[in-house]
């Protein structure tokens, strides 16, 4: 249904009253049944054999030569693999380049070369993943966090997935399955997100989604991970440090159906919120939810802290 040019107005200074819309679910066992499956598929991903679980660690580049194996000698002592796998250099222009020794028997992208440079997370193209060295069960390859360049290495044999203790959750509440009002910022405003790392990072934030819980009216601010992507809202609320995991949940949402530039609906379903990886591994660099985005409300719904957790 049409909004009026004056609400219009309002919506977009982001000071109109709005309300979220919070339907009965139509059918409450088919919805149990998507929730259900959505957090297999969400166990599936988190115990892959690539997944987070195998992180086994974080080693951040010097400039120079790195040298690299389960040696204690190395420059980086991975705990896993060769004793001596070769050297990682890093250059002044921010290449990366491995020199594998002779009988580290380890591959680059699947190829046995003795030589390769290898392209980071954040300067891949398209739907291409960072050049990935392998040795066994065991890979790395490099990220890149505001220019410093790691290695970040996995394990299959790791003991965090080899020991997985499950996930706990809150009871599936149809409840949670909320159809908030999408109001668009334009232009887009700037968020800063920080991260565990202790940088800050400055995203664009389309617009917020506001909704109303227990008669107050609460609003969330999402940025998109990559252009045209889903909504990615990093948020934390009153259970998190207790039932739930103290730096932030993640929660995923569909754009709106008008797009982001015109006021909306967006689906807010807290049931999908799920810990980052950080809640799992010390190996991980995640976001920290902003002050813009912690709720004053318990949300009972989702993913609670994990029990193995490493802190």
């Amino acid at each position: 249904m049409l909004r009026t040019a004056v609400l219009a107005f309002a919506l977009s200074l982001g000071v109109a009253a709005v309300h979220a819309e919070s339907p009965a679910v139509a059918d409450a066992a088919a919805y149990t049944h998507e929730i259900e499956q959505w957090r297999s598929a969400r166990v599936g991903r988190l115990t892959a054999p690539n997944g987070w679980l195998s992180l086994i660690g974080l080693e951040w580049l010097k400039e120079g030569a790195n040298r690299v194996g389960s040696a204690a000698g190395n420059d980086i002592v991975l705990k896993a693999g060769p004793a001596h796998l070769g050297a990682v250099t890093l250059e002044k222009d921010g290449t990366v380049r491995i020199a594998l020794a002779k009988d580290s028997g380890a591959t680059v992208d699947g190829k046995p070369v003795a030589e390769a440079v290898l392209v980071d997370d954040m300067h891949v193209k398209g739907d291409a993943a960072p050049t990935t060295v392998r040795f066994g069960e065991a890979n790395f390859f490099v990220i890149d966090r505001d220019g410093r360049k790691a290695l970040r290495v996995k394990d299959a044999n790791a003991a965090p997935r080899q020991h997985f203790l499950g996930l706990d959750y809150f009871p599936i509440d149809p409840s949670w399955h909320i159809v908030a009002d999408w109001v668009p910022f334009v232009p887009a405003h700037k968020l800063e997100i920080g991260n565990v790392l202790g940088t800050v990072d400055k995203v664009d934030v389309p617009g917020k989604a506001v909704f109303v819980r227990e008669g107050h009216t609460y609003e969330l601010q999402p940025y998109q991970e990559e252009p045209g992507g889903e909504l990615f809202f990093v948020l934390a609320d009153r259970t998190s440090g207790k039932e739930t995991y103290g730096a932030a949940r993640f929660l995923y949402a569909a754009l709106p159906a008008g797009g982001l530039g015109k006021p909306g609906k967006v689906v807010l379903d807290f049931n999908k919120a799920y810990n980052p990886p950080c809640a799992f591994t010390p190996y991980a660099t995640c976001p920290l939810a902003p002050p813009e985005n912690r709720l004053d409300l318990r949300v009972t719904a989702g993913e609670k802290k994990y029990r193995g957790g490493h802190h």
